[in-house]
């Protein structure tokens, strides 16, 4: 797996093990202050067009509110989907968050772990093992809502204190604290899908690139896409896969797909892997298909830059991570949701195009 972001960091994310411990990050000078610059640039070369649309999509600069914490240390437990370049974005706001911490001197230590294939049944186990442990909080970024909010629900019971945080929230009605992340990954569906609509005039054969069975996030965008199809009658969905957030298996479907329908006019796909899967296979057998995808992976941009992938709807991971961290403070002093932090905490997320990838690949990777 590459390294993804162009900040060299502290943090040892070990990407081929099922525990990271992101603590300390704070020794690093570079964590942060390389890519705020690289964003303050842009914004000071390139008034309009796609720098407005890039300095929307990721939000660099954040300082923490005037909150005062009751100690003056906190440990964290946050477990996630996968292991992924997209969690590696939401750590960086994280480590961020933590440094101001620290400068007020208050110490944030925190776990941050996932396994390497997104897993139900694996996330049981990590909050299995964690609710035995002294944490001041745990996170949860839902694997899958039905099977997890239930625990959720019992760990809330015992008096653990416990928020969702990331890409997916869990079931309605669940007992968790608060969450922080996306809230309108439904709506994140239908804007890409009436971008690809728009873009095939209305008419044709479309497949979905769902992510992982039972992830909320991924199935609400599925529903959107669906949604939006079914709108216009001269469109029509042949196939809908799970490729289980991987690449590999996002190509392997997309060349089945393309060979069961042959002359597929469009591929929505709902996470930030299979836009890559797809692409390579598109690429690879010279088709004509459009795509429509998410996030910023590296190699997403560079096919949204060459014009293999039509367009990229770019979660604000970074502020995510920052925001996250932030709540957890006020939820370990024993807040609820009101005035100091929202039940749901929103975070954008803003479709970009073809002119809008090379800036993005520099303010992301250093890479044009």
């Amino acid at each position: 797996m590459r390294n993804h972001l162009r900040i060299k960091r502290f943090l040892p994310i070990m990407l081929f093990s099922t525990f990271v411990l992101a603590s300390c990050s704070f020794n690093t000078p570079e964590t942060t202050s390389n890519v705020k610059e690289a964003a303050t640039a842009h914004e000071d070369t390139a008034g309009s067009g796609s720098a407005n649309s890039v300095s929307s999509a990721v939000d660099f600069d954040h300082e923490l509110d005037d909150y005062k914490p009751k100690k003056d240390h906190y440990n964290f437990y946050f477990t996630y989907k996968t292991i992924h370049p997209w969690w590696d974005a939401v750590a960086l706001g994280m480590e961020d968050a933590q440094r101001q911490f620290l400068e007020k001197g208050v110490t944030i230590t925190y776990e941050y772990m996932a396994p390497e294939a997104a897993s139900a049944e694996d996330q049981k186990k990590r909050l299995s093992e964690a609710k035995g442990r002294d944490f001041d909080v745990i996170g949860v970024d839902v694997a899958d809502d039905a099977i997890i909010s239930p625990i959720l629900d019992e760990m809330v019971d015992s008096g653990i204190k416990i928020m969702t945080f990331s890409s997916s929230d869990a079931s309605e009605g669940c007992k968790r604290i608060a969450y922080v992340g996306n809230t309108h990954n439904y709506e994140d569906g239908v804007d890409l899908t009436e971008a690809l609509c728009e873009k095939l005039g209305y008419k044709g054969k479309v497949a979905i690139l769902v992510g992982s069975v039972g992830a909320p996030c991924h199935e609400d965008r599925a529903k959107g896409a669906k949604d939006t199809i079914a709108k216009y009658p001269e469109m029509e969905i042949v196939a809908t896969e799970y490729d289980m957030d991987s690449v590999d298996l996002a190509y392997d479907l997309t060349i089945q797909i393309l060979k069961d329908n042959p002359g597929l006019d469009g591929i929505i796909c709902c996470n930030m892997s299979n836009p890559v899967g797809a692409a390579r296979a598109v690429t690879e057998t010279g088709s004509s298909t459009v795509i429509v995808g998410m996030d910023h992976d590296q190699e997403a941009l560079h096919y949204l830059k060459d014009g293999v992938i039509y367009c990229l709807g770019v979660q604000d991971c970074y502020s995510i991570g920052f925001d996250t961290i932030q709540t957890a403070v006020k939820i370990a002093d024993g807040h609820k949701p009101g005035d100091l932090f929202e039940e749901k905490t929103y975070e954008k997320t803003t479709v970009i195009y073809q002119e809008d990838a090379a800036i993005m690949l520099e303010l992301l990777y250093g890479d044009d």
